[in-house]
């Protein structure tokens, strides 16, 4: 049972129920009708301004639209710009390209033409190389030969003489010295040197104290440096005593000799480290020389040579400087008198012109016919006749 103000509404009855479902049903839609209305008078408040939004928005998507537009045409000009760009920077990288190709072809070719001159150079450098080994190879092969003959006291001996004959020979005349020249008491000298009085004939002679010297120069100890230096004093000792006793003969040779060293090593060493045994050549009038001193003394001796022939020739010269004179004296009387056959023949020269002007003038005249014109140069002259000679 439902009291609903004076109507009292049985819920055992069903028209009652009916009748309050019907109620309810159309209550409920009133109600929703009137909800509606309210969203809807909601939605249109709602939706005036989202309506103008949408016209703003319409008016943002048309300037978009046009922006596209403007965008398209502005990319379309950007492809074409970078389209142009690249076809030009193509072409420039093209001819960069082939220039850079042509300097590589030339660069290559000019090194490829160093390159051939070049091994060309080296290949003439390897072939003077290869000589200059061959060389060095026979200068080797001469040097074990040198040691061979240097290490023979004969060969040895027979290597200064050669060594003497050749500076000899170069420095004199053949005829002022005699090789392996025998003198009165046997003894055979290197050579003998023709010079004249005083100081006389002067023996050169050949030594060479190699054993000494390699020894003195292979010391390693003081005691064998002091050994070796003993040896080279007694080796040159008695090489300046057996010169002046055999070639320093009174009466024959010259008051003194010269003995040759053909080496300026142990000239040097003797020198500089043995002065006494100088001096001791010098008191037994020994003069040792080296290849480089001995030419000096050799030049020296030619200067002498040559003053003494000069001396033993004064006479020949003088009659041939007289007779220089008499062949001068006549030249000039000679030349004197083709002095005056040239004066004569000018004075000719001058008449014969004057004569030849005459002529000329005349047949000048004679050309232009004119006879009245002519005069006598000279009064006319007879003609004689000639005289027959007897």
């Amino acid at each position: 049972m439902i009291q609903i103000g004076t109507l009292t509404l049985n819920l055992d009855d069903p028209l009652h129920v009916a009748a309050l479902i019907a109620a309810s049903a159309l209550l409920l839609i009133a109600l929703m009708v009137l909800l509606a209305l309210r969203a809807a008078n909601r939605s249109a408040r709602l939706a005036e301004p989202l309506t103008y939004q949408l016209g703003a928005l319409g008016q943002r998507v048309e300037g978009l639209a046009q922006g596209q537009e403007r965008l398209t045409g502005g990319l379309t000009h950007v492809s074409e710009a970078q389209a142009q760009a690249q076809t030009s920077m193509l072409q420039l990288m093209e001819q960069r390209l082939a220039q850079v190709q042509e300097q590589m072809n030339e660069n290559l070719s000019g090194s490829a033409r160093r390159t051939a001159q070049s091994l060309g150079d080296l290949q003439q450098r390897l072939v003077a190389i290869d000589k200059a080994q061959d060389n060095i190879q026979k200068l080797s092969g001469d040097v074990l030969s040198l040691q061979d003959i240097l290490s023979n006291k004969q060969t040895r001996g027979a290597f200064g003489e050669i060594q003497l004959t050749d500076i000899v020979s170069k420095a004199l005349p053949k005829d002022s010295y005699t090789l392996q020249a025998t003198l009165s008491n046997g003894k055979r000298a290197d050579c003998l040197i023709h010079l004249p009085n005083p100081p006389g004939p002067i023996v050169v002679d050949a030594k060479f104290p190699l054993e000494a010297y390699e020894a003195l120069r292979r010391a390693e100890t003081q005691e064998q440096m002091t050994r070796a230096a003993q040896q080279m004093r007694l080796s040159l000792r008695k090489h300046i005593r057996d010169i002046a006793e055999r070639y320093i003969l009174e009466g024959e040779t010259a008051d003194g000799a010269l003995m040759f060293l053909p080496s300026e090593a142990v000239y040097a060493e003797l020198h500089a480290n043995f002065p006494e045994i100088v001096r001791e050549g010098f008191a037994a009038r020994v003069w040792i020389v080296s290849p480089t001193t001995c030419m000096a003394t050799l030049n020296t001796m030619r200067a002498i040579l040559k003053d003494a022939r000069m001396r033993a020739q004064a006479g020949a010269i003088r009659k041939e400087l007289a007779a220089l004179f008499k062949d001068v004296d006549r030249l000039g009387t000679r030349v004197g008198n083709l002095d005056r056959h040239f004066a004569q023949a000018s004075k000719d020269i001058e008449e014969i012109k004057i004569s030849a002007d005459k002529a000329g003038k005349r047949a000048r005249r004679l050309d232009n016919f004119d006879f009245e014109e002519l005069a006598p140069d000279a009064p006319e002259q007879k003609v004689l006749p000639l005289k027959s000679v007897d």
